[in-house]
């Protein structure tokens, strides 16, 4: 294993000059401690769990101490934000401290978030609350353990320094993981700002770390494009297949990745409503769950925008079009696997809507319901108000499994344990009173989503009357 004080970087981003980002070194954190870290993370950078409760690693990512080799930058980007082109956003809390090459070769990304004021912070304070921090580790976690693609978090961190956003908060530091950070508005702020030479190095910086097989290709710049369609089109049709919402998918929230990425007031759908709009901020339903794979297709064209100083117009109108039919394979293959269906049968789309229309009539819980089906269990159809419907839906539901037990294949793909909002809320306000127990034990048991833990019974089980109707803020 690799101490901690010997993570190797190469800082390959920095390097691209300060047109791209601004040096920054973080504020530290007063009186640090440790609230909860990833083991599963720490293997990304060929470390054990036992770094985590070191002085040093409490030191270095509170922003106490930067590696001698790290070079802490402040990403400048812009941006679609609720449709409406912001001209120049950037890391306005985060800092890219530098890229960590492990064993493998792999580069990742250490960025630690609510790092202080930058100067993209925009009269901001640069700082995160302890409550978004522990949100988007629970949720980078889950999501992964799930399957979904999506960056990944390795701790938070807790200091005693106040900060005020609708009350007195006390700031907070996550570290984040991810194999890039160049998000769809590097590229707008560049085509925007029309520094097309500087978009074109840019572009070949992209290709270069993150699709290199495309170099080989006639157009690489197309066949990177194709690919990051094809892979925002797979995740989000990974979110529609597990009830997951955003909450906030502004063109500088989207990864060049197609991984899940800047989390905000998302949330697991708890009863089934396709409408259903998880942050408060959205009063128009901009990000409503039902829209989300329209809204990835018009973020997509946002980026073809931005790529046509170097590719045809008509080329990429061309490409944007297959964005909803590899959605929808992708999502089909999905739902199919947490059916227990083999195969793939015209009738199929069908059978999955009526479920989801009997869903929705019934506001029966999502991944509850999809669970107990998959475990053969009678009491699912408690969950459907229309139980004759249901009852002749699932007469074909048999049909189609084709009278073979496809029940390991259904186990496997639908958790016990999702990260509901008041799970997340519970293990907030334990660790606000310094109880971090709560937190560590739902991150626990969301590493390991498939299989029954004793004694967590509660954690599988719908959200009470409090927890149904939970509204989150973009506020952090």
């Amino acid at each position: 294993m690799v101490q901690l004080a010997d993570l190797e970087f190469d800082n390959r981003f920095a390097r691209l000059g300060d047109s791209f980002s601004t040096r920054v070194i973080p504020e530290p954190l007063s009186n640090p401690r440790l609230v909860v870290s990833s083991a599963s993370a720490l293997q990304l950078l060929d470390m054990d769990e036992g770094e985590a409760q070191s002085e040093l690693f409490t030191e270095l990512f509170a922003g106490h101490k930067v590696w001698r080799s790290a070079e802490p930058r402040a990403m400048v980007y812009s941006g679609h934000q609720f449709g409406v082109y912001n001209p120049k956003l950037g890391d306005g809390r985060g800092l890219l401290l530098g890229e960590v090459v492990n064993r493998a070769g792999e580069h990742w990304d250490l960025h630690l978030k609510g790092a202080g004021s930058t100067p993209y912070s925009r009269m901001g304070d640069g700082r995160a609350v302890l409550r978004s921090s522990i949100r988007e580790f629970l949720a980078s976690e889950a999501l992964h353990a799930l399957g979904i693609p999506t960056s990944r978090a390795l701790c938070v961190t807790l200091g005693d320094n106040p900060v005020y956003r609708e009350r007195e908060e006390r700031a907070a530091m996550l570290l984040r993981l991810s194999r890039s950070h160049i998000r769809f508005g590097h590229f707008e702020y560049f085509y925007y700002t029309q520094q097309h030479d500087a978009l074109r190095q840019l572009l070949d910086f992209t290709l270069n770390t993150c699709y290199p097989q495309c170099l080989g290709e006639p157009q690489p710049e197309l066949a990177m494009y194709r690919q990051v369609l094809q892979r925002t089109a797979e995740m989000v049709a990974w979110w529609q297949a597990y009830g997951f919402c955003h909450g906030v998918m502004n063109t500088d929230n989207m990864s060049i990745l197609g991984i899940t990425f800047d989390f905000g007031p998302y949330a697991f759908l708890d009863a089934f409503d396709v409408r259903h709009v998880c942050n408060h901020s959205d009063h128009e339903g901009r990000y409503a769950f039902h829209r989300q794979p329209a809204i990835a297709q018009w973020n997509m064209a946002c980026l073809a925008q931005a790529l046509t100083p170097f590719i045809e117009v008509e080329t990429l109108k061309a490409e944007i079009a297959t964005f909803m039919p590899a959605f929808e394979q992708h999502y089909l293959r999905l739902m199919r696997r947490r059916l227990g269906w083999l195969g793939a049968e015209d009738a199929d789309k069908a059978l999955i809507d009526q479920l989801l229309q009997l869903m929705q009539d019934s506001g029966s819980d999502f991944n509850l319901s999809l669970r107990l089906l998959a475990e053969g269990k009678p009491e699912v159809r408690d969950h459907f108000i229309d139980r004759a419907a249901f009852d002749q839906w699932h007469h074909e539901h048999h049909s189609r499994l084709g009278g073979e037990n496809q029940s390991t294949q259904a186990l496997q793909a639908n958790p016990v344990y999702v990260l509901r909002n008041y799970l997340a809320q519970n293990a907030i306000a334990a660790a606000e009173q310094e109880d971090f127990s709560e937190v560590r034990r739902l991150h626990e048991l969301l590493t390991a989503p498939f299989s029954r833990q004793p004694d967590a019974q509660n954690y599988a089980a719908a959200p009470p009357d409090w927890g149904k109707h939970l509204e989150i803020s973009c506020s952090s």
